[in-house]
């Protein structure tokens, strides 16, 4: 995308000043994972590996996430048959990176996966998800299959009381959330908690019963130990999947938290300075159950331009 259709579409989006939102002065306060130095972390103006570099860096690198022999699952966003340049999938560098940054840190298996919409072989293939994870030596499971789903209960949830999950969401010691941030055209975003719904089977029920609702409820289960969000190329219309690359625009921003909401939060003023995530009704309410802290103003973030 030439520069000058960039600054149209981020104007007409309401998204000029974006990549200066996580900068800006912001009061700390006690982190809700006292074992990390920070409740997020917001890198711009790099790579996707470099900024997932210097943004686990500042969390104490990845060992302090895996433990040597540990099993881990990586849960991207690879739900849709389309080129890593229509931004409808998460960036397959930054899945790489992060595969390898898990052997890294002594992993003895890290698995990656996606309950995904179109055809999964397709959609491993042409993301270039299946490509990054080989190469990384990770290994690829299907979602395609309900065998692999079991039964969990939501003691918290208001309108989802239960799911099928992947069963290797139950046996993980280590679970990352790798959402990229795009349109979505009923959940207004896709994010971190909004990724999820790629570990569960039926997806079609929280369509069917208030979809903002059954995401904040699921919020309230297990947490994943590390969410990251792409936002280096970011779909502004036609989400999920998207129509081509005119509906894309090049960010070059990451986000790291162990707290979904927060990261959704703030994943949201990337889209949008002006955008209040109060206004997204799934971050609402997940912060009203207490999945999370959606006030930006209470976090201790760090900000690092590369």
């Amino acid at each position: 995308m030439k520069r000058r259709d960039f600054i149209a579409g981020a104007a007409a989006a309401g998204l000029v000043g974006a990549s200066s939102y996580a900068f800006g002065n912001l009061n700390t306060f006690t982190p809700a994972n006292p074992a990390l130095p920070y409740d997020l972390v917001a890198v711009r103006g790099g790579e996707p590996e470099a900024m997932f570099d210097k943004a686990i860096q500042s969390l104490g690198g990845m060992q302090a996430f895996v433990k040597k022999g540990q099993k881990v699952v990586i849960k991207p966003n690879i739900g849709w048959d389309a080129s890593p340049e229509r931004a409808a999938n998460t960036n397959p560098n930054l899945v790489k990176r992060i595969v390898k940054s898990c052997f890294e840190a002594g992993a003895k298996q890290v698995y990656v996966f996606d309950n995904t919409c179109d055809n999964w072989t397709n959609c491993y293939k042409n993301s270039g998800i299946e490509k990054a994870v080989k190469d990384a030596g990770g290994t690829l499971v299907g979602g395609n299959s309900k065998g692999y789903y079991q039964p969990i209960n939501l003691v918290r949830g208001k309108r989802l009381k239960d799911a099928l999950v992947h069963e290797l969401i139950l046996e993980s010691d280590v679970f990352i959330n790798v959402p990229v941030l795009k349109n979505h055209g009923s959940a207004d975003l896709t994010i971190s908690m909004k990724n999820l719904m790629g570990i569960v089977w039926d997806r079609g029920y929280w369509h069917r019963n208030d979809l903002h609702q059954c995401i904040a409820d699921f919020a309230t289960w297990r947490k994943p130990t590390l969410n990251i969000v792409d936002a280096y190329r970011v779909m502004l219309r036609n989400g999920p999947k998207g129509v081509s690359v005119d509906d894309v625009i090049t960010m070059k921003q990451l986000l790291i938290s162990a707290d979904m909401v927060a990261i959704d939060a703030a994943a949201t003023k990337i889209w949008d300075p002006k955008k209040d995530p109060a206004t997204v009704p799934y971050i609402a309410r997940a912060h009203e159950l207490k999945a999370g802290n959606m006030n930006l103003s209470q976090l201790n973030i760090n900000r690092i331009t590369m």
